[in-house]
């Protein structure tokens, strides 16, 4: 542990103090409802300013206390979960650069200097995912850089359209030339970031990743950058007609699909991971119905809970000798009782049970749309979205801490550890009142909804249907056949197969008969092989020559005496 009195240490006191000072810098903003626009101007050319901006408003101060409070968690978390690691300091170090990209990322409004966190993040989650240094990690890694580089193209090629304009900065951008193709990039971008459809399969194949990096991807940092970045920009990509309906049906699509696929999936991390992409679409469901502060808001509350699931199968997983699959866990709650009561919180907060985090924005939400008069088709596969979410949260619980006895006799779990403990019973805090005190803070001035009374209990009647029905249906949800549907439902719709091994098998295939028939074969023979065979073999000529020089001069002497006069002599 002598890494804790060093480097763990000083990143444990540096995040403390920062999110403290975030939380009271935000207050002191809300209260006052200042912001502060700090800009250094590096470059003018032709009266085109290149800017490094720094934005300090209520949501991104709040946004980096909520990143650096999760981090600090995790760091704490990090002690006890990876205390064997030998390379725990090069761990924090990139868990630090991570966090550092993500700030970035938060305080610059400017789409040039976003890079800087933008491209931070793509590169050290990289370097996050592969860190277990094995043929997964790395294809899980390759799969995340490889989609998260199709939304930086995106990026890039909105910086070359915006040229016209003379900035770049996000508060004042107004209609130009290339609007359209710049709003569609800059969408581009933050889907491939939060994983929409169809740039989903990198999210779950990410938890190759250590447990603790799994908490702060999925819960602050990497995916929601791509709605953070949305919502950054939002009042530009709105006024492009097509914005809202395409992102209200792109985050439909995947809020269907994770529900369902967290339903099959039998892996704990994949499950919590696929819960994940399903918020995610909640979150993009509110900038699509125009309402991108509730989506900020869903962001802070869900980044509580999201962090506190993480760390509670980490500590689970870490004490089945690292292993994920759901089957082989079963009541937990009499070994466990800290962690399971702390699991379940985060899965009460989840479902959008009444008074825990989740509840305050899932449901205003939902009653915005209701109060929207959005489409009738719309509206039931947002409500069928949220009751999967239930079955899925029920059916997690079920399986790891009440189900019939049927892990191993040598497994011996615990949680005694204060490094577990402590970091998790904060952010149950935050999952218990945290949705109430963003509510006081945020939503304090607004008028909510007047709904009648069934418009009002319609989401808690679903959420309590769906709970009961996957009671009953538990049972039987436990698949011993094999189908193309099932297939279909449980691998993301084949999501991962059509982003992945619908472009790469085909040419791998071909790239693979080019190697055995070119390679292998005619290019040996004619080519680089073939010609060192003929070197060699003239090389060796030359060398038998030189080695008999005497004999070779001896010989064409006596020829020359001989038989040069003879035939001179015969041809006079």
């Amino acid at each position: 542990m002598s890494f804790l009195k060093r480097k763990g240490l000083m990143a444990w006191v540096f995040l403390l103090v920062w999110s403290m000072m975030m939380l009271n810098f935000s207050l002191f903003l809300i209260y006052y409802k200042k912001s502060y626009l700090l800009e250094f101007s590096f470059l003018e050319i032709n009266s085109i300013s290149a800017d490094f901006p720094i934005i300090l408003d209520w949501s991104s101060v709040m946004f980096s206390f909520i990143v650096c409070f999760i981090s600090f968690c995790v760091m704490l978390f990090t002690t006890s979960y990876m205390s064997s690691d030998i390379f725990i300091s090069r761990f924090i170090f990139i868990v630090m650069l991570f966090v550092l990209s993500m700030n970035f990322l938060i305080f610059i409004p400017n789409l040039i200097s976003l890079l800087l966190g933008w491209d931070g993040l793509g590169l050290v989650s990289f370097c996050l995912v592969i860190y277990y240094q094995n043929y997964k990690s790395l294809g899980a890694g390759l799969m995340t850089a490889f989609m998260n580089r199709v939304g930086d193209v995106g990026i890039l090629l909105s910086i070359g359209w915006m040229f016209s304009q003379g900035h770049w900065n996000s508060s004042f951008m107004w209609d130009f030339d290339f609007y359209s193709m710049s709003v569609m990039m800059l969408v581009l971008a933050g889907m491939t970031k939060s994983a929409q459809i169809p740039f989903c399969s990198w999210l779950p194949a990410a938890m190759a990743a250590p447990t603790p990096v799994s908490a702060l991807v999925h819960s602050s940092t990497l995916v929601t950058a791509g709605v953070f970045l949305l919502i950054r920009f939002f009042y530009f990509l709105d006024g492009f007609f097509l914005f809202k309906p395409f992102i209200l049906s792109i985050s439909i699509m995947t809020m269907l699909m994770a529900g369902i696929a967290a339903n099959f999936e039998m892996d704990l991390k994949k499950i919590i991971a696929l819960s994940t992409l399903s918020q995610l679409g909640v979150m993009m469901f509110s900038i699509g119905l125009g309402f991108p502060m509730f989506a900020l808001f869903h962001l802070f509350g869900h980044a509580m809970f999201k962090a506190l699931l993480f760390l509670c199968a980490g500590g689970i997983i870490h004490s089945h000798n690292n292993n994920q699959d759901i089957r082989k866990m079963s009541q937990l709650w009499c070994q466990v009782p800290i962690t399971s009561a702390c699991f379940n919180v985060a899965n009460l907060a989840l479902c959008g049970i009444p008074f825990f985090a989740g509840f305050y924005s899932k449901d205003l939400i939902i009653e915005m749309m209701i109060f929207s008069q959005m489409n009738f088709m719309l509206g039931m596969m947002m409500f069928l979205a949220t009751a999967l979410t239930v079955t899925y949260s029920i059916r997690l619980s079920v399986f790891i801490f009440w189900d019939n006895m049927n892990q191993s006799t040598l497994v011996c779990s615990s949680d005694e550890d204060l490094f577990v403990i402590l970091p998790i019973l904060m952010l149950t805090l935050g999952a218990i009142f945290g949705g109430c005190c963003l509510s006081w803070l945020f939503l304090s001035p607004f008028l909510t909804p007047l709904l009648n009374n069934f418009d009002k209990l319609i989401t808690i009647s679903f959420i309590l249907f769906s709970s009961i029905l996957s009671f009953l249906l538990l049972n039987n949800l436990k698949f011993k056949f094999k189908s193309f549907f099932l297939d279909f439902f449980s691998y993301m719709w084949f999501m991962s197969l059509l982003s992945n091994n619908f472009i790469s098998v085909k040419s791998m295939k071909l790239s693979f008969m080019m190697f055995k028939i070119l390679d292998l074969s005619w290019l040996e023979i004619i080519g680089g092989e073939g010609i060192m065979k003929v070197l060699s073999l003239s090389s060796k000529k030359n060398q038998h020559n030189q080695m008999n020089l005497f004999n070779s001069l001896l010989s064409l002497s006596i020829f020359s005496i001989f038989f040069i006069p003879s035939i001179f002599l015969l041809l006079w």
